[in-house]
Parts: structure tokens; sequence; C-alpha cells
């Protein structure tokens, strides 16, 4: 029997904890009859109400998803508009540009494939069933502008990267925002070697052996908050 699963954790940048700001990042979890999902969301830095931003991202995420299943088809249009339709109402009364946030989202639904969504920088990564590694990232380097895309009332489908994949060629998926997306030389070891390392755990054991990674993590940009999840299959003995 097939079971999917997940774990995640965060850890708020140690230039937040000096400022006295809250971690600006913000991830969910959410296993229901009809799918599973994670969702990592990072808010803005020089948003006031980055970090209302970033939680309300995933809430609409796990609600959009629902909305859509009962509603109609999912396709990237229908599901992208619906999550920044609940977005816009969870952050009311606050103005959107005060709460901006990015958004990255893995959604397994009950017709056997998995949704990948990333609006924003970050990295979206699939371990495949052969060990081989498919991502999404931002790519900053040929980008035009430093800003950073982010939820706002004029967010299109086209302002996002989508992909799917069928759930029966993947192993897990990897969500990170760029905290940890930016520090990564080898993204295709770091990400295969992370789920290799953790998904024979529980989800309690992986969730605080992948806090003491961020707690401990060694690189330079290290100031920034950083947040990780993971949604992966594991084979469970049936009734």
């Amino acid at each position: 029997m097939i079971k999917w699963s997940s774990f995640g954790a965060s850890a708020i940048g140690p230039s937040h904890v000096t400022a006295g700001k809250p971690n600006q990042d913000s991830w969910l979890e959410f296993h229901r009859s009809w799918g599973d999902g994670i969702v990592v969301s990072d808010g803005l830095g020089s948003k006031q109400f980055s970090d209302i931003g970033s939680d309300a991202v995933c809430f609409a995420v796990a609600t959009g998803i629902h909305a859509c299943k009962r509603r109609t088809t999912i396709t990237s249009a229908s599901l992208t508009e619906q999550i920044k339709i609940n977005w816009l109402s969870l952050i009311t009364p606050l103005e959107p540009r005060d709460c901006a946030a990015t958004c990255l989202f893995a959604l397994r639904t009950d017709d056997g494939f998995i949704r990948l969504g990333m609006l924003g920088d970050g990295l979206v990564a699939i371990v495949k069933r052969d060990d081989s590694v498919f991502s999404l990232s931002d790519n900053k380097e040929e980008s035009f502008s430093n800003m950073t895309a982010a939820l706002s009332p004029n967010t299109t489908d086209g302002d996002w990267q989508w992909h799917a994949i069928k759930e029966d060629d993947c192993k897990a998926v990897i969500l990170c925002s760029d905290g940890i997306a930016d520090d990564l030389d080898d993204v295709e070891g770091f990400v295969r070697e992370f789920v290799n390392a953790h998904r024979g755990l529980s989800s309690t054991s992986a969730a605080r052996r992948a806090r003491e990674m961020l707690d401990r993590w060694p690189t330079p940009k290290h100031s920034d908050d950083k947040t990780i999840a993971c949604l992966y299959r594991e084979e469970v003995e049936g009734e």
C-alpha cells in the first residue's frame, strides 16, 4: 500500500532575530481523502506584513485545491487564480502590497498526478523513482530586475512556473525557500541526499533532523530565514 507523507522545518534568520522581526517564511502540510500537499512561502523582507502574507499563502493553496476539485477539472489557470482569490480574502483588510510573498507548492490529487507550482524565488525539486532530479528555480542571472515575483492582485497564470508528474514516477518532492536555494552549489546532490537521509524516518524524527540541519546551516547567507518541506512516497503494510 502506497502512502504519501510529509515533514518540514523552518528557522528564523539571525538578522531577523537581531532586528526583532518574525520569521517571514511559512510552510504547511495537509493530507486529505482527495490528496496530499505541501506549501512553502517566503514573505518579501521589505514588506511590513510579509509574515502574515506568507502564512496566508499556505492556507490559500490548501483551500484553493479543494475548491477547484469541487467545481471543475484542475488546470494551472484555475488553481493559480483560486489561490490568488483566497489569498486576497485572507489578508483583508491589509493592503496586498504590504503582504507580498512567494508561493511554492506540491499537490498530489486522486487523479494520479503531482502538480508543482512556483511563483517567485526558491526551489521546487522532484526526486524520481530512478533517483534522477527535476527542478524548477528562479534564475536571477537571466532576470532584468532584482524584483522577486510575488502574489498580488495583478498576478496571472503566466507569472507562475508549472509542472506535473505522474505520482508513480515520483519518490519525493522538496520545496525550499531562497534562504536555502541560493546557497546550493549542487542542487541535485543536495536534494537526492536529503530525501534518502530522511524518508526512512518517522515524520516527527525527519522534521527534527531537518530543523537541526537548518540551525547548523554553514554557508554565508545564513542570515536569511530558511524553510524546507518534503512530500514523499512510502510503502506501508495494508490491512
